[in-house]
C-alpha cells in the first residue's frame, strides 16, 4: 500500500527519475508550482512516496510561500526594466494583428486576440535580447573579449550560463528584474568569459563590471522566484 500524501500536496508532487541523483531529494519548481521529488535509480516509488510523506509539512510550506502569479492581463502593474508598467490592453477584431508599446509607466497592447499573453511574452523576450545584448557586449569590450552568441531562454533556475567561446545565455525573465540586478547578471556571465569558475578574481572582475554589484546580487540572491510568478507558465 502506497504512503498517502495530503490532498493538495499530492496533486504538486512530480516524480523525477534521475540516473545522477544519489539520494531522494525535493526540489521546489517556482515556474510550474510544483515540487519534483528526485527519484535515483533503484529506488522504488513507495519508498520515494514515504519519503514525500515525511516531508509534507515543508513541502506545503515551501509551496504557500511562492509568490502569486500574475497574469499578463489588462490592468495588471508587471516590472519591466526596473520600473513598475500598467498593462493596458485594447482589444480590437478588425485589427490584423498586435502592436505592443512600452511606455514610462504603461505597456500598451492593441490586439484582436482574446488572449495576447503569448504575444506580450515574445515582446518581452525580445526586449530583454535587446538589452542584455548591448549590456553583454559592452562589458566583453572591456575585457578585451567578444561574445560570440546570445541566447535567450525560458529556464527554470538558471539565470544567466557562459559556455566556451562566448556562447552566452539568459532567462527572458530578468526583463523582470530591477534594472541592477539584470545588469550584475550580465556581467556575472561576461567576467566568467575571462575566469571560468567562482575564485576571487572572478568576484573581483565582476564587481568591476557591475554597475552596482552589491544591490543586484543581493537582490537575485533573496527575490528572484519573484521572476518566475509573471505571465504564462
Amino acid at each position: 500500500m502506497k504512503p498517502k500524501l495530503p490532498k493538495i500536496a499530492a496533486s504538486r508532487i512530480r516524480i523525477k527519475r534521475s540516473t545522477r541523483a544519489r539520494r531522494l531529494a525535493l526540489r521546489v519548481d517556482p515556474k510550474a508550482r510544483v515540487v519534483n521529488l528526485v527519484v535515483p535509480r533503484g529506488v522504488s516509488e513507495a519508498r520515494a512516496l514515504a519519503f514525500a510523506a515525511e516531508q509534507h509539512e515543508w513541502i506545503a510550506g515551501r509551496l504557500s510561500a511562492l509568490p502569486q502569479p500574475i497574469a499578463y492581463e489588462d490592468g495588471a502593474v508587471i516590472p519591466i526594466l526596473g520600473r513598475n508598467r500598467r498593462v493596458s490592453i485594447y482589444f480590437d477584431p478588425d485589427r490584423r494583428d498586435t502592436s505592443i508599446t512600452l511606455k514610462r509607466n504603461e505597456l500598451i497592447v492593441l490586439t484582436n486576440k482574446d488572449d495576447p499573453t503569448m504575444r506580450i511574452q515574445r515582446f518581452l523576450r525580445e526586449l530583454a535580447r535587446e538589452t542584455l545584448s548591448e549590456l553583454c557586449h559592452e562589458k566583453a569590450a572591456l575585457i578585451g573579449k567578444k561574445a560570440r552568441s546570445i541566447m535567450i531562454r525560458d529556464t527554470k533556475s538558471r539565470w544567466g550560463s557562459c559556455a566556451p567561446g562566448g556562447r552566452l545565455s539568459f532567462s527572458w525573465r530578468l526583463i523582470h528584474a530591477p534594472y541592477k540586478s539584470l545588469d550584475y547578471v550580465a556581467a556575472h556571465e561576461v567576467a566568467h568569459m575571462k575566469h571560468m569558475n567562482h575564485g576571487p578574481r572572478f568576484w573581483e572582475l565582476c564587481e568591476e563590471l557591475s554597475e552596482d554589484y552589491e544591490g543586484g546580487k543581493g537582490w537575485m540572491r533573496a527575490n528572484a522566484q519573484e521572476l518566475m510568478r509573471y505571465g504564462a507558465h
